[in-house]
């Protein structure tokens, strides 16, 4: 409990590669590994935070190294000052994927410990609860499904665990382009999964594949079953061909796990190209820059739905966003389709119950990690690889529409 000046500093620094490498995931083989940062500080407090991986866990996992070089012997509770001295000795941040994870693992660490330090939850740092319970949607449910009929079974089990939202790609292999097959094909297992399960929202999801062209035939085809948005409907860097989108369709356009700050987030609030914004804590500098994403939305009247596909420190992490922003829309949740030792990472810290969680108000971010799982799944390697499906689709969805 804090009781007086803080003086502590960053004494050592774990950086530890999590995953079961020979069998990956259940659903989501881009989440196959997680990297678990562990900051103990002179007196002894601990705060963990985490970093995703795609494709991209020894560039990631050196990054820290980096960071640990810039950020050993600091006061983690200088937070904003620490952002800034990374961003000061590392030239390529602002648009460095690898370097903001690695940073963004260091930073929710820091509000673990400044929690446990003064004895109080991150979100009450934040400005308090607002919002009690976070209805979540439900993604990775849908490994292996291909035909409307198997999607619409696997959606009714998903709408009998509680959740009223659930996010899928009914597009198959196409990329870049789509043709008409594939596109009837959509539109099919879209009306099977709302017919299934009678009234959920249905968001659909493009992962940034598509060219402007096949993003407008999409939203054509789609427009009358009413997805409640549709997530990243072209390439990441096509911001024109979004703009050409944006003017030909209604339905709410949803994007943001790679955009990497708020000031990269502007000009989409600024043009009007987006209705919610989906900043993911965990590459995008952390939890403050999340808060500061989030109020940024807000003063343009858009929401905010933060990505979260990959382990339970990120979770943790970002419910605590979750319950202090009035703009909140839905949460990401992978939890229920997760293996088992992603599962028993965090004993204790938030419950998902009926597609809502709730968060336990403990200091930090309020969870237990089981130490214990750490070890016996510390792993060294790069996430599996297989050529013949891209590593951010759900497991056995890459085929051809028939």
């Amino acid at each position: 409990m804090y009781t007086g000046e803080y003086m502590s500093r960053i004494r050592d620094i774990d950086i530890i590669e999590v995953g079961d490498i020979s069998k990956g995931e259940n659903s989501s083989p881009w989440s196959s590994t997680i990297i678990v940062l562990r900051l103990t500080t002179s007196d002894g407090v601990v705060g963990y935070g985490e970093a995703p991986t795609t494709l991209m866990t020894k560039p990631v996992m050196e990054e820290a190294r980096e960071i640990a070089r810039i950020l050993k012997g600091k006061d983690p509770t200088d937070i904003e000052r620490n952002s800034l001295e990374v961003y000061k000795h590392s030239f390529y941040m602002p648009e460095s994927m690898e370097t903001t994870s690695a940073f963004s693992a260091f930073e929710i660490a820091s509000w673990d410990i400044m929690g446990k330090i003064y004895g109080m939850p991150v979100y009450k740092m934040l400005g308090g609860m607002l919002n009690e319970s976070i209805q979540g949607y439900a993604n990775g449910w849908y490994s292996d499904c291909v035909s409307a009929d198997s999607f619409a079974k696997k959606a009714k089990e998903v709408s009998k665990a509680g959740f009223k939202a659930m996010k899928f790609d009914p597009f198959g292999n196409a990329y870049d382009v789509i043709d008409k097959k594939h596109i009837e094909h959509a539109a099919d297992v879209v009306g099977a999964v709302k017919d299934a399960t009678k009234g959920a929202d249905v968001l659909i999801e493009c992962h940034g594949r598509f060219n402007a062209n096949a993003a407008i035939s999409i939203a054509r085809a789609l427009e009358g079953l009413k997805p409640a948005f549709i997530e990243e409907p072209v390439h990441p860097d096509n911001i024109v061909g979004l703009k050409r989108l944006r003017d030909t369709t209604n339905i709410p356009i949803a994007l943001g796990e790679r955009v990497m700050n708020k000031n990269l987030f502007l000009p989409y609030l600024v043009d009007d190209l987006i209705d919610i914004l989906q900043p993911d804590i965990t590459n995008a500098r952390g939890i403050l820059e999340g808060k500061k994403i989030a109020s940024m939305a807000e003063s343009f009247g858009a929401e905010v739905a933060f990505h979260n596909a990959f382990g339970p420190i990120q979770t943790a992490a970002t419910l605590n966003i979750d319950v202090t922003i009035p703009n909140f829309f839905m949460q990401e949740s992978f939890e229920h389709f997760w293996p088992d030792w992603k599962k028993k990472v965090v004993k204790s810290g938030y419950k998902l119950e009926d597609g809502a969680y709730t968060i336990s108000g403990k200091p930090g971010l309020g969870i237990e990690i089981n130490e214990r799982i750490l070890e016996e799944y510390k792993v060294d390697g790069m996430e599996p690889f297989n050529p013949d499906e891209p590593p951010w689709v759900v497991k056995g969805t890459w085929k051809a529409a028939k």
